[in-house]
């Protein structure tokens, strides 16, 4: 009953979408895929009023039934910073550089790619404190997937690698590649002891051929922070890795503090 409550949810949402002013981000690393089942969505936000958390296409509520969230708590002036990695193109290390610099901890979800191309990142991440999560082993549209061996595997990988890397197990953290999810792609999750981890504010910063600038990166960032914003960044954009220190000082400057993933799942 509550699988069927939430696909209905799921459809309206997508309606909504259809007809509306809905900030949805695909795929920062493939092109975009025709419209899915109703079983399945992407994940889409629509920003009703400057510095609140915008609306999602499911509630708190809702995603929490599935140990999912996708905002903190909208009465504390708190940020959660999360950067997806797909692979490493020389930004990280001046984006690293910025959070130690405001003593703000980050969650990085990796691919299986950036975990064997940048082990020495990936220890300097762990070493200064950030989380790494698993954003799949191989970066598919795992909403697809509907077999739970497959579904393992994809997390499974990534769980292997990284513990090989580091010595210790991958924090239970998992961001739908794509932001394309369905409930039992959610139930999957869950059954693996993940919390999945989705996103208040974003911006179109992955096209790593197309960069916006500072202003209209700014633009987009400034207005649209609100208390308890889980942000989606890419540590591939050239644009972040030099507005960070900024964007971090104006951010604090407004009020905001930077809390961990961790500390957000404990009060959740």
């Amino acid at each position: 009953m509550r699988k069927r409550t939430f696909r209905k949810l799921f459809t309206l949402a997508l309606c909504v979408a259809l007809g509306s002013s809905v900030y949805a981000f695909g795929n920062p690393y493939l092109q975009p895929e025709p419209a899915v089942a109703a079983a399945s969505t992407d994940w889409g936000l629509s920003f009703q009023s400057e510095g609140a958390a915008p609306i999602g296409n499911a509630t708190a509520a809702e995603l929490s039934a599935y140990n999912a969230y996708y905002v903190g708590d909208t009465s504390k002036k708190v940020i959660y910073l999360t950067f997806d990695a797909g692979f490493e193109n020389g930004n990280t290390p001046a984006i690293l550089d910025a959070l130690k610099k405001h003593n703000a901890p980050a969650c990085f979800f990796l691919v299986g790619n950036y975990i064997e191309t940048a082990p020495d990142l990936v220890q300097r991440m762990v070493d200064e404190g950030h989380l790494v999560g698993n954003h799949t082993w191989s970066h598919p549209d795992m909403s697809k997937i509907s077999d739970p061996a497959a579904f393992s595997e994809e997390l499974g990988k990534l769980e292997d690698a990284y513990q090989s890397l580091i010595g210790k197990p991958l924090p239970k953290l998992y961001r739908p590649p794509q932001g394309k999810y369905s409930a039992e792609n959610l139930q999957q999750a869950q059954s693996l002891g993940y919390t999945s981890v989705f996103w208040s504010l974003a911006y179109v910063d992955w096209y790593t051929d197309n960069q916006p600038t500072a202003e209209q990166a700014f633009s987009k960032l400034l207005p649209r922070i609100h208390p308890g914003a889980i942000v989606l960044l890419h540590s591939t954009s050239s644009t972040n890795a030099s507005i960070l220190d900024e964007l971090l000082t104006k951010w604090e400057s407004s009020g905001y503090t930077f809390g961990s993933l961790t500390d957000l799942q404990k009060s959740l």
